[in-house]
């Protein structure tokens, strides 16, 4: 608790003078100070900083208040980025249609509204439209379109958004005792499409999306359709 110091000449005044107190001795004038916590008792102690204590300042709490409820109304106004809606609207599983659509020699799962990283498209620029045709399969909520190996006049229309590269990879070469090594960086071209719809499955032959029956034999699983279809899958372990 910090003490505060007073001349010797002011303990005799009415602000310092206790019953209880007791009678201070003689000094000299080098040593004309004493520590208020050696000669007053500490209830009265407690009862001076009570006393002393400011009251507080509410009018500057309010103004906190209000300036701190004007920054969140600033920031609640602030548009949240694309990606953070696109995270906030679910994963595929909530959406209404999906599809899969082979670019080149892969296959990726597109919805509208999300994006994909492909290889590079050469001769596409930023805004254009393009049109994917090669369609392996669309799937609603209720219907699943599948080609054979295409779903004929079915579309998957896109927007190019960014001609950029992959993350770097780094590539080490070392052969021992030859004091032979190298160390090389290479990063892949890439697009970045915007998926904009999913169109012309309508005409296709729909198969219903129909239960399974999972049945165990003899350590493995089989999955059986009600067409009579089964499919054997190992189960390890």
């Amino acid at each position: 608790m910090a003490t505060a110091t007073l001349p010797l000449r002011l303990l005799a005044s009415k602000t310092l003078a206790f019953p209880s107190a007791p009678s201070l001795p003689h000094l000299p004038a080098s040593r004309c100070s004493l520590s208020v916590a050696a000669s007053v008792p500490r209830r009265w102690r407690l009862l001076a900083s009570a006393e002393e204590a400011p009251a507080p300042v509410e009018a500057e709490a309010e103004v906190v208040e209000e300036v701190v409820e004007e920054e969140e109304a600033e920031e609640a106004a602030v548009p949240e980025p694309v990606e953070a809606q696109l995270a906030a609207a679910g994963s595929g599983k909530d959406a209404d249609i999906f599809a899969v659509v082979m670019i080149g020699s892969r296959q990726y799962i597109v919805m509208p509204g999300r994006y994909i990283y492909t290889q590079r498209l050469k001769g596409a620029n930023v805004n254009d439209q393009i049109i994917l045709n090669k369609v392996l399969l669309v799937s609603t909520r209720d219907k699943a379109y599948i080609g054979m190996p295409v779903v004929t006049n079915a579309a998957v229309h896109a927007v190019v958004e960014e001609q950029g590269r992959d993350d770097k990879v780094i590539v080490f070469k070392y052969k021992k005792k030859k004091k032979y090594q190298r160390k090389l960086g290479h990063r892949q071209p890439n697009t970045r499409l915007r998926i904009t719809g999913i169109s012309g499955y309508e005409d296709f032959p729909a198969d219903p999306i129909l239960e399974y029956i999972v049945e165990r034999k003899k350590g493995r699983l089989f999955v059986v359709l009600p067409d009579v279809r089964k499919y054997q899958i190992q189960v390890q372990g």
